[in-house]
């Protein structure tokens, strides 16, 4: 995984594990990935991968079954979109408005290569709505 540098590898972890789970690679009360595991898969500390673990399991987002391993909630999309739209609204959106205004783009030219964007990169069979 690429890491950037403006953003705690931990919390870029978190992004990753609640990536696989909303597009259902890791489905909701199936097993995840170890810390061991994804430590190696990611190539980071296990620590690191722990610390992802253990602020997933604070946002309800995945739970640990002694013993066995974890587990993506059943609950775990609701509260991934919760978290990740909240953070999208204060640290994101705020930086993406600016720059729209400091280019002179158009919502109506967002909204065209948003729709581009949803056809080709997830439905094509997608209907404008």
């Amino acid at each position: 995984m690429d890491f950037r540098d403006k953003k705690a590898i931990y919390l870029q972890i978190v992004d990753y594990v609640c990536e696989k789970i909303l597009l259902n690679q890791w489905p909701p009360g199936e097993r995840i990935p170890s810390v061991r595991d994804l430590g190696v898969e990611l190539e980071v500390n296990p620590n690191t991968a722990m610390r992802s673990y253990d602020f997933l399991q604070q946002k309800d987002i995945i739970y640990n079954k002694r013993g066995i391993g974890y587990f993506a909630a059943d609950e775990a999309p609701v509260h991934i979109k919760a978290y990740r739209r909240e953070q999208f609204m204060t640290t994101e959106l705020p930086q993406f408005f600016r720059t729209l205004y400091l280019l002179n783009i158009s919502m109506e030219d967002i909204e065209d290569r948003y729709k581009t964007f949803i056809k080709t990169e997830f439905d094509p069979n997608w209907i404008d709505q």
